[in-house]
This record gives C-alpha cells, sequence and structure tokens, in this order.
C-alpha cells in the first residue's frame, strides 16, 4: 500500500498544493511552524476520518475560508483508490467519487501508523492515553469495533444523563435497568476486540523488543479491564448503583480499561527511565505495524512526525532497517541523512512544499 499523490486546498496553512509521493521513504524538512505536520495531518485525516490533534474540523480550514478539500490517490495490492474529503459546515468523504453515509466505511481504505513527539504520552500519561492507542489500531481493521464503542459511548453519555435526572429530580431509579442491558452489550463487544489486540501485541512486541534493546530487556504488556462479561458487568453497575447516582456518572466500565508495560518484571510506569520509556513505545508501534501488515496482507503507511530527529544515526539506521517494503512519511526540521535508502525529499516553507532534485 503506498500513496501516490496528496492535492490540498485551503487547509491549515496552505492555499493549494499538489504533492507526489515515492513508494519508499518521503522526507519534508523545514522549520517549525511551516506546514510539515499538516501534511501528516491530512494523510491522518483521509484515513481514520478525523484529526490526531484537532478536536473540531473547522481548526483545520485556511483562516477566512470556508471550506478545505483534500484529496488523496493511493494504490494497494489488488486496487487503486482515491479519497476525497471536504471540511466545512459539515464533513463529506467521497471514497472513489461515491459519497459515503457513514465514516466507518471510510476505515481501511488507508491504513496507517503513525509516530509523533507526543506518542511518549501513551506509555507516561493517563488510561485514556493507551485506551485510544488501541482505538485507532483496531478501528482501522475492524470497522465494526467503532460502531459498537460509538454505541457505547452515546449510552454511556444517556445513562449519565439519567444518573443526574435521579439524583436532581427523583427519577424513576429502575429505569437504569435499560441503559445497563444496552451498555454491557457494548462493553462485551468491545472487550472481546481489545483482549484480541492486546494478545496480537504480546506476540509481537517480546521479540522486537528484545532485538531492540539487544536481549537486555524483556518486555510484558496486560490488559485490564472490568468487563469481562456481560453478566458480570451489569452485576458490576447494580453494586455501583448508589455510587453512579450520587456522583453522577457511571464509575465503572469499558471506558475505563487500561494496559500496563512491565520492563524485566518492573512496572514502566513507576520504575522506567526516559529512555525505556522510548524504546517501549517504539516496540508498541513496531508491534501495530506488523500486526496491521499481518492482518490486512500488505504494509500499512507509517507516518513519522519529528520522531526521527529523536534518534541518533546508528538507532535510526537499525529502526529502518526493521521496515522494509513500508513507505515511510518522515517529517523533521533538518534535512537528515538515510543512507543506502531511496529518498524524495521536501523542503516547506511558509505553507509551501518544494522537491529538492
Amino acid at each position: 500500500m503506498w500513496i501516490k499523490k496528496i492535492k490540498i486546498k485551503n487547509f491549515r496553512n496552505y492555499l493549494k498544493q499538489e504533492i507526489n509521493l515515492e513508494k519508499n521513504i518521503n522526507l519534508f524538512y523545514g522549520e517549525n511552524a511551516q506546514g510539515k505536520t499538516n501534511i501528516i495531518e491530512a494523510i491522518f485525516l483521509s484515513s481514520m476520518g478525523k484529526s490526531f490533534r484537532a478536536k473540531k474540523d473547522k481548526e483545520m480550514i485556511f483562516l477566512g475560508k470556508e471550506k478545505a478539500n483534500i484529496e488523496i490517490e493511493y494504490e494497494k495490492k489488488d486496487r487503486d483508490g482515491k479519497i476525497e474529503i471536504e471540511l466545512g459546515n459539515k464533513k463529506i468523504v467521497y471514497i472513489n467519487g461515491i459519497k459515503i453515509k457513514k465514516l466507518s466505511e471510510l476505515l481501511g481504505n488507508i491504513n496507517v501508523v503513525i509516530f509523533t513527539p507526543d506518542d511518549i504520552n501513551i506509555l507516561k500519561g493517563g488510561p485514556q492515553n493507551r485506551r485510544r492507542f488501541l482505538d485507532i489500531m483496531i478501528s482501522q481493521l475492524r470497522p465494526n469495533y467503532m460502531y459498537n464503542l460509538n454505541l457505547y459511548l452515546k449510552t454511556l453519555e444517556q445513562r449519565n444523563n439519567y444518573l443526574r435526572q435521579i439524583r436532581e429530580h427523583n427519577k424513576n431509579e429502575n429505569m437504569l435497568d435499560v441503559w445497563d442491558e444496552e451498555l454491557s452489550k457494548y462493553a462485551i463487544n468491545i472487550y472481546n476486540y481489545r483482549k484480541e489486540f492486546v494478545g496480537k501485541i504480546k506476540e509481537k512486541i517480546k521479540k522486537v523488543h528484545s532485538e531492540i534493546t539487544n536481549d537486555k530487556e524483556e518486555i510484558e504488556i496486560e490488559y485490564i479491564s472490568e468487563c469481562i462479561s456481560k453478566e458480570k458487568y451489569l452485576e458490576l453497575l447494580k453494586q455501583r448503583r448508589k455510587l453512579d447516582i450520587i456522583k453522577g456518572y457511571t464509575t465503572k466500565g469499558i471506558h475505563r480499561d487500561d494496559f500496563t508495560i512491565y520492563i524485566n518484571n518492573k512496572e514502566l510506569n513507576m520504575y522506567g527511565s526516559q529512555g525505556q520509556h522510548r524504546t517501549a513505545i517504539l516496540s508498541l508501534k513496531l508491534s501495530e505495524l506488523n500486526i496491521v501488515k499481518e492482518e490486512i496482507g500488505e504494509s500499512p503507511i507509517l507516518l513519522l512526525d519529528d520522531f526521527m530527529s529523536e534518534l541518533d544515526k546508528n538507532r535510526r539506521k537499525n529502526f529502518l532497517e526493521k521496515i522494509e517494503e513500508v513507505q515511510v512519511i518522515i517529517t523533521c526540521t533538518e534535512k537528515i541523512d538515510i543512507e543506502n535508502k531511496k529518498v524524495l525529499v521536501y523542503n516547506v516553507k511558509s505553507g509551501r512544499v518544494e522537491e529538492e532534485k
């Protein structure tokens, strides 16, 4: 799988730009705030239907313009494709010229794995970061996962609203049975998907991490959830009902899932060094890359946003050797030397992209 061409109009700081890409490594360099990450964002948006950094679509529209457009031409082993996205009062998405009805139809057309400087927070930050990591990976490979997750979150919001109505307006408490049944139905589906993919990560990450650390470290991952069966979760909701009413929100559920990383039997978050955190996130992302490749039968597109600059020349070389036959799109502040690789180099300045010959 690889992206052949990107066209963007009125997107972020780009008025109009067309970029042709190479099958192998594509390097975009330039000073900060020139528009490098915006290119990565456009690709991610075309894969997932939403940005990895903007909360609202209007943030991505050029200041003073009403609409932004993104067009991505890509090639997979069995077909060519084109994704078109229009951002305005609402988001409109076309796949091969046909307007889609649900955003979930977009998932799986362009598969990506993204590295950003903020990814260190997947392991160092709160559980919501680790859930988001799983959500992005799983939804690309199992579009029905995002459907279940959205229904769960919608039901959760409705249950929370009703909890507050019970507390403030003495509504009938027994009506919660309806929300509990719905919530548990979606929760167990999400749990099964997450359990499956954490299991896949377990299989991959040990070997990857061992190679990266030259057999000096052993890594383990443990999935933490209280929704291991529909019956147990229903029972838990009933046990917590009085407390949930007092607090006005649902205190237990799949929305509080987490996973823990251990290095040499020690919890990374408590005992890990900065270097161990960086190596662990690298192992986690490479495992994701291998899982996606195994699932779809071809390599996903690797997006490295200001990531390579954090690796020394030797680690950079070792890293790139592990991702053969992958289209890589790199952004960095300075042009970096990549040995023995075919590299297409672009300079980015003030919302303009120029290819270097």
